[in-house]
């Protein structure tokens, strides 16, 4: 299979027919370690606005590193990310604003994510003030509306993190990550650290933030049953590779690779999307 045509505009928009430009691109992308391991080879793929894309994989498949390659957190050694159709180049700084506006991330354990000595009112308004967006009582204001779009009242603004559940902190990070209106979020294994039911919650909470706000995902799990519930495509990695990309109902119903058909095979119940 030739990866570097894993994904065009059109597949990626996540509807037939529609070459929406994609916000994110990562085209023919390698990346070594200092070592000179390879860990991501010959990968490309475009994000749409409003489209939902899972990366899986075993560990050590390069999802992760294919993740910090769209976050602009690595460079990749030969290849390009771009962002709006400009190469990302972080010495660019007012792309890179623009780019930290568009594109925010959840990571996947909201009791790490989240300073412990800071309130919550400051850690929801932190892109805010970083960004230079908002600051003061316009900030406040912000980050209040940010939890109430996840489910939580103004009155945990004052509180910290230790004084919530694990769902709780997570949405707190989804909230974060939101509050500025970015377009796509990227998020790295969610809902992993989350009991199921939490679990649950937490997938419908992104799924109903997408569809409200227009938000494009691109969610990195080991967990094909929440990527079944939130992303329209799919990309299968091994070895830093593209090994099977589709829809996802083809790549969980009719898997074309052994490998792919290995991962559905761990998943014991899978929904239809």
């Amino acid at each position: 299979m030739n990866d570097t045509d894993a994904f065009d505009s059109a597949d990626a928009s996540g509807v037939a027919g529609v070459a929406a430009p994609p916000i994110l691109e990562l085209r023919d992308a390698n990346f070594r370690y200092r070592s000179g391991g390879l860990a991501i080879e010959d990968v490309s793929l475009a994000v749409s606005a409003g489209s939902g894309i899972g990366l899986v994989g075993e560990s050590g498949a390069g999802k992760t590193t294919l993740l910090r390659l769209l976050l602009g957190l690595a460079a990749p050694t030969t290849g390009e990310v771009r962002f709006d159709g400009h190469a990302l180049d972080r010495r660019d700084r007012a792309l890179m604003r623009r780019f930290r506006t568009s594109v925010q991330t959840v990571f996947q354990d909201p009791y790490s994510s989240l300073d412990p000595r800071q309130r919550i009112e400051r850690i929801v308004s932190e892109p805010l003030r970083s960004l230079g967006i908002a600051r003061g009582a316009d900030a406040q204001s912000l980050a209040a509306a940010s939890l109430a779009s996840v489910g939580l009242p103004a009155d945990v603004l004052r509180r910290y993190p230790h004084e919530f559940s694990g769902g709780q902190r997570q949405r707190i990070a989804i909230a974060r990550a939101t509050v500025c209106s970015p377009r796509l979020l990227l998020a790295d294994e969610p809902v992993s650290a989350l009991d199921v039911t939490t679990r649950i919650q937490v997938i419908d909470l992104i799924a109903e933030l997408r569809e409200r706000n227009g938000l494009a995902v691109v969610m990195v799990s080991h967990d094909l049953s929440a990527v079944a519930a939130l992303c329209e495509r799919t990309i299968v990695l091994r070895g830093g590779r593209v090994v099977e990309t589709g829809s996802t109902q083809q790549i969980l119903h009719a898997p074309a690779e052994p490998y792919t058909r290995a991962l559905v095979d761990a998943v014991p119940r899978l929904p239809k999307v």
